[in-house]
């Protein structure tokens, strides 16, 4: 089945292409400018920040003291970069110029036996009770343990651990070497330190541990009957917890569904304008990640390699949205915003104005600005894109 999207379109999407032309008048020292109004905005923008005035106006060097960025990182800003930015995302010809061309897929899997199986089983171990086990643990079992690496024989300061076995929280020597311990007692075993050690001297290399099993819990699972059910919500009867399982695993499939077809549309954009995700951006976008998950300075260049590709995605992915939210005027309005804290007032079942005024203290009024804004978007992106439901 195909839809074609349907709706009002926003004045500005119905306008010409946004070409743009700057020629220098080298006579007059001066720049003729053909743009839209809104890249003619830009472009005044960025010439007021680069055309200042040096003293006596007599000096033919202009040199600008940087606060933040690196020289060498704003200068391929301002030539590389920038230039590619304006060219491709706002020349005529893009893929931005004309943003209908974008033909996706929907595609919804079905909710298999297997699935509802493994999410009912989540919620029987939800509720399934820890009790006090004497004997070896196995998989699955709570344990909590002291380890105390030995270095050249002599014992370092023992660490305690709480874990569920099988679940790839410790190597897999030291849980197997768990599970030849009953409750208090010792034993000791080789293992090699792995890859992301906190010490990088001593990665890879083996050493003798020393083991301390000192509690061991094993659930008992509940059977998967009615009284489960009733247990579990307000549901009568197993048939319809089993139900109300399914449909919420259709919906997060559907859900699921329609952010694939949000990252189609993206890829396809960034393909047709052949989009490059300038890289002090991306540098800054690394250093925020690493500064989230605490990555210490030993580990950043390994990480940036690994997440690198992510960063430059979510750059593309958020120049694209940033054109299209400007071109054709896309933004959160202030009206939106009060409509959309109103809603999570009254899920909330609490007063709006104390709603708005802890998001704001939590500085999350601006994320959910964004949020309405890529809604809104990607709104104006599907209607005009061809969606072929698989």
């Amino acid at each position: 089945m195909r839809r074609k999207g349907h709706g009002a379109v926003a004045p500005s999407a119905q306008s010409s292409s946004p070409e743009f032309k700057i020629v220098p008048d080298e006579r007059t020292n001066s720049l003729v400018v053909l743009a839209g109004p809104v890249q003619m905005r830009q472009i005044k923008d960025l010439v007021a920040k680069l055309d200042l005035r040096p003293p006596n106006d007599t000096a033919k060097i202009h040199v600008y003291h940087l606060k933040n960025a690196q020289a060498l990182e704003m200068v391929q800003v301002m030539g590389h970069d920038i230039r590619r930015y304006f060219t491709g995302v706002f020349a005529a010809g893009s893929g931005l110029a004309g943003l209908g061309g974008c033909k996706l897929t929907r595609r919804v899997p079905p909710v298999s036996e297997e699935v509802l199986g493994d999410q009912i089983g989540q919620l029987r171990r939800q509720r399934a009770p820890w009790t006090p086990c004497t004997g070896q643990p196995q998989a699955g079992d709570y344990v909590v343990v002291s380890l105390t690496v030995l270095e050249d024989g002599e014992p370092q300061e023992p660490k305690r651990y709480e874990l569920v076995l099988g679940e790839g929280r410790a190597l897999p020597d030291v849980e197997a070497r768990i599970m030849t311990l009953s409750p208090g007692e010792t034993g000791e075993t080789e293992i090699q330190l792995p890859d992301d050690f906190p010490d990088a001297a001593k990665r890879g290399q083996r050493r003798v541990v020393r083991l301390t099993l000192h509690e061991a819990k094993r659930q008992e699972l509940p059977a998967l009957d009615d009284a489960f059910a009733r247990e579990a919500g307000d549901f009568d009867s197993f048939e319809a917890l089993r139900a109300a399982v399914r449909h919420d695993l259709e919906q997060e499939a559907a859900r699921e569904a329609d952010a694939d077809v949000r990252r189609q549309a993206l890829e396809q954009i960034v393909a047709a304008n052949k989009l490059e995700a300038p890289r002090p951006l991306v540098e800054r976008l690394l250093a925020t990640y690493a500064q989230a998950y605490e990555i210490p300075d030993e580990r950043l260049e390994k990480f940036a390699a690994e997440f690198r590709p992510m960063a430059e995605a979510q750059v593309r992915r958020d120049l694209v949205l940033d054109f299209v939210a400007e071109q054709q005027q896309l933004k959160a309005t202030e009206d939106e915003l009060d409509q959309r804290v109103a809603e999570l007032a009254r899920r909330r079942n609490a007063d709006q104005a104390q709603v708005y005024a802890s998001l704001q203290k939590a500085g999350r009024l601006k994320d959910l600005e964004r949020q309405i804004t890529e809604e809104k978007i990607f709104a104006y992106l599907l209607q005009q894109s061809t969606v072929t439901e698989a």
